[in-house]
């Protein structure tokens, strides 16, 4: 027999009459009616953004002193020591408020396309849709200065601000590239804007003694070229160190600027200040892509089969520049015949990059190739281990699908846009946090579909897509 004091007894008793014979809570009828008589709709709900297959994103990492980064919109943080460089890649803030479309790295300095209409389908700023931070001593950004009553010249921006083209008409631009102190900006028309150091004719205007490009920065428009035809309209645009290059809708390249290693490809040395087609063994061909960082060109057509001129010192051209080194006429590059048809190219400062339709990248020349620190030339092609760019058992098809390099580090992106970067670290220009050197491709930690990747002398910047 069990006894139960009075005032457990009692406790039983209440808990007996809450619960049903299952165990389970039974409420009270006025608990019941509150419950139903409750406004759903005053219920707070957290609803979180959905990314959408047009968001774009923005991820910088490098040397951050310029300003090219534009991570900061503090003068007095940018002065910061903690501020020279950022180590790996960050999210630009400025990506999230306007559309961008394209990207270009230059020397200390970015220029962003963007969309005038912005994220919400309205027009932004003055409707502007060429922006850049970084370096301005040659008015690579046009005219820029600081607010207040002197509005005195600003030779450096630490946060992309509009570029004031002084076009008129209404463009859209769709295409950037970038040089040591020039850009250049394709528009929706076809037309060619060109900005900044005009020291070599690489602007396309007629060069000017002592011209003061930081003071009175001057907007080129380049186009229609008489020479294209009224068919035939520019489709791509690409700056080397000091010299530009134009690919047009039919597959001709044209040209100016600094010739002097003959990367201009006119069959002669020297400044050119006027645009001009390119001949050699390009002429009749139709060309689908240039690649030029530094004074080394290198273009493939409709086939796949590999051309190049200018600076060979290194062997980037291969056999046809054993005599002469500096080649200022196009010519087919048959030590590259092995690699199947080219699909993209990457041409650095004593290096080239080859990628062909299997997603195979090939290498050769001087430095920091992807093949381990005791290989620092190769005088062909040679391919680069696809296991190193994520290619196994457990993923067999995996491929790279585009190539870019800076003039001393490289980048390769993969059908899974993931992002695979080797080559010399400088500034932490490579994203890996830290600053060593980087001797094999190794994947990169962004959190994005990367879909484009530009690479300066010391900062690199990545065009992605959110995951859907």
């Amino acid at each position: 027999m069990v006894f139960i004091c009075q005032q457990c007894w009692h406790g039983l008793k209440t808990l007996g009459k809450q619960l049903s014979p299952r165990g389970k809570r039974l409420y009270a009828s006025s608990a019941r009616l509150r419950v139903l008589r409750q406004d759903v709709s005053r219920i707070p709900v957290t609803r979180y953004p959905i990314v959408k297959p047009d968001d774009t994103r923005v991820y910088v990492w490098g040397l951050a002193a310029t300003g090219a980064l534009g991570v900061q919109t503090s003068v007095k943080k940018q002065a910061q020591v903690y501020t020279d460089f950022v180590q790996h890649p960050s999210r630009l803030s400025f990506a999230e408020s306007h559309r961008v479309t394209d990207v270009a790295s230059g020397y200390g300095f970015t220029i962003y396309a963007v969309d005038p209409r912005g994220t919400s389908g309205k027009d932004t700023l003055n409707g502007c849709s060429l922006w850049g931070t970084g370096i301005n001593t040659d008015g690579q950004l046009g005219v820029q200065k600081a607010p207040g009553v002197h509005k005195k010249p600003l030779e450096l921006l630490i946060y992309p601000a509009p570029i004031d083209l002084t076009v008129n008409g209404e463009f859209r631009i769709v295409r950037v590239a970038a040089g040591r102190a020039h850009l250049l900006a394709l528009t929706d028309g076809g037309t060619v804007l060109t900005l900044g150091n005009n020291a070599y004719g690489q602007c396309g205007r007629r060069i000017v003694p002592d011209e003061d490009y930081f003071r009175s920065p001057t907007v080129t428009t380049i186009g229609p070229v008489p020479e294209l035809g009224s068919d035939d309209r520019v489709s791509g645009v690409e700056c080397g160190q000091d010299h530009s290059l134009l690919v047009t809708e039919a597959g001709r390249v044209f040209s100016c600027g600094w010739s002097d290693d003959g990367q201009t490809g006119q069959g002669r040395y020297g400044l050119i200040d006027t645009i001009g087609p390119v001949g050699g063994d390009i002429e009749g061909e139709k060309i689908v892509k240039v690649s030029s960082v530094c004074d080394t060109v290198l273009a493939i057509n409709d086939q796949g089969e590999l051309f190049g001129w200018g600076n060979s010192e290194y062997g980037q051209l291969g056999e046809v520049a054993s005599e002469n080194p500096q080649i200022n006429s196009p010519r087919h590059l048959p030590f590259a015949k092995h690699c199947g048809k080219i699909i993209d190219i990457a041409a650095a400062g004593s290096y080239c990059l080859a990628l062909n339709e299997n997603g195979d990248v090939f290498s050769w020349g001087y430095g920091i190739l992807g093949f381990g620190p005791d290989v620092q030339h190769q005088p062909a092609p040679t391919l680069i281990p696809a296991a190193l760019f994520g290619r196994n058992e457990f993923n067999p098809r995996a491929r790279v699908i585009s190539i870019a390099c800076g003039i001393t580090h490289s980048a390769a992106i993969t059908d899974q846009h993931d992002l695979y970067m080797w080559g010399h670290n400088r500034y932490a220009c490579l994203g890996f946090g830290h600053k060593n050197d980087q001797f094999f491709p190794l994947k990169v930690a962004i959190n994005a579909r990367v879909e484009k990747i530009t690479c300066g002398v010391d900062h690199t910047v990545a065009l992605c897509r959110g995951f859907v």
